[in-house]
C-alpha cells in the first residue's frame, strides 16, 4: 500500500494502544501506550519474557481483542468504528492464525479442519477441495493426510495442517503465536521454513516467540516488556535455527 505522497502506508498500525483487564477491583495492564506498524510483506518476530504482553499485542494486531484506549488501523480503517460482525469478516478474509497448541479439532479429518475457514464463504465444495489441497501442499504437508484425524499425525505434521488452515483463505497476514513451542528442533525448522516461504510468496508474517533462534530467522525483531515495545533489532542470520540446523 502506497500513500498519495508516495510514502509507504502501514498495513496495520497501532496508535497509542493500551489494554487493561479487570477482575473485580484488580486491574492488570497488558499493553501500555504501544505504537506499532506492520507493512505488506513484513517478516517480523515479537519477543519478550512470559507475561510481557506478547500475546495481547498479537490479539490486537489480529483484531481478536479491542484496546482499552488507542486505535488499531487495518488497511486504513479505524477498527474501533467497526462492529463485531465486520471485524469477524475481516479476520476471516484478511488474517490467518497459527497457534502453539495447533487448535485442531480431533473429531474432524485433516481435510475438514483445513476447510473450516472456507465454509462461511459459500464456495462450492469442489472449489473448497482444491483450495484445501493447495494450502496443504504449500504448507509442506502430504495429501495422504487429508483423510486422517489430527491425533494420527505428529506434532510437526499437525502444525503444518494448522498453517494450511491459516492460509487456505489466502489471507494477507499470517499471525503465529509460538508456532514452534511444542515441536522438536527439526520439526520447528520445517515450520519456520514454511512460514519464510509463504512470506516470499507475498504474505505478511508476524511470529511471537521466546526462542532467539526462531526470531533470528525473520527480518526484524521487536522486544516487548511490561506491555511496552522496548527495542527493535536486526536479526543475526548466523544465530538462526535454519542456519544452526543446516
Amino acid at each position: 500500500m502506497v500513500a498519495l505522497n508516495g510514502a509507504k502506508t502501514p498495513l496495520i498500525e497501532l496508535i497509542n494502544v493500551s489494554k487493561e483487564y479487570r477482575v473485580g477491583e484488580i486491574v492488570t495492564t497488558a499493553l501500555k501506550d504501544v505504537d506499532f506498524k506492520i507493512y505488506e510483506r513484513d517478516l517480523i518476530a515479537i519477543m519478550g519474557p512470559s507475561g510481557s504482553g506478547k500475546t495481547s499485542l498479537l490479539n490486537m494486531i489480529g483484531l481478536l481483542d479491542r484496546p482499552t484506549s488507542g486505535k488499531v488501523i487495518f488497511e486504513n480503517q479505524d477498527t474501533s468504528k467497526l462492529d463485531d460482525k465486520t471485524l469477524a469478516k475481516l479476520r476471516n478474509t484478511k488474517l490467518g492464525f497459527v497457534f502453539q497448541t495447533f487448535n485442531l479439532i480431533n473429531r474432524l479429518t485433516v481435510f475438514e479442519n483445513i476447510e473450516l475457514p472456507l465454509i462461511p464463504k459459500g464456495l462450492p465444495r469442489s472449489v473448497r477441495a482444491e483450495m484445501v489441497k493447495e494450502a496443504l501442499i504449500k504448507s509442506g504437508g502430504e495429501l495422504e493426510w487429508l483423510k486422517k484425524k489430527p491425533n494420527q499425525l505428529s506434532g510437526g505434521q499437525q502444525q503444518r495442517v494448522a498453517i494450511a488452515r491459516a492460509i487456505v483463505g489466502r489471507p494477507a497476514v499470517i499471525l503465529a503465536d509460538e508456532p514452534t513451542g511444542n515441536l522438536d528442533r527439526m520439526s520447528a525448522k520445517i515450520v519456520i521454513t514454511t512460514l519464510l516461504e509463504l512470506n516470499k510468496e507475498g504474505h505478511t508474517v508476524v511470529i511471537v516467540t521466546h526462542d532467539p533462534e526462531v526470531a533470528n530467522c525473520t527480518k526484524k525483531i521487536y522486544v516487548i516488556r511490561d506491555g511496552s515495545i522496548v527495542g527493535e533489532y536486526e536479526p543475526n542470520p548466523d544465530e538462526s535455527l535454519i542456519k544452526k540446523l543446516s
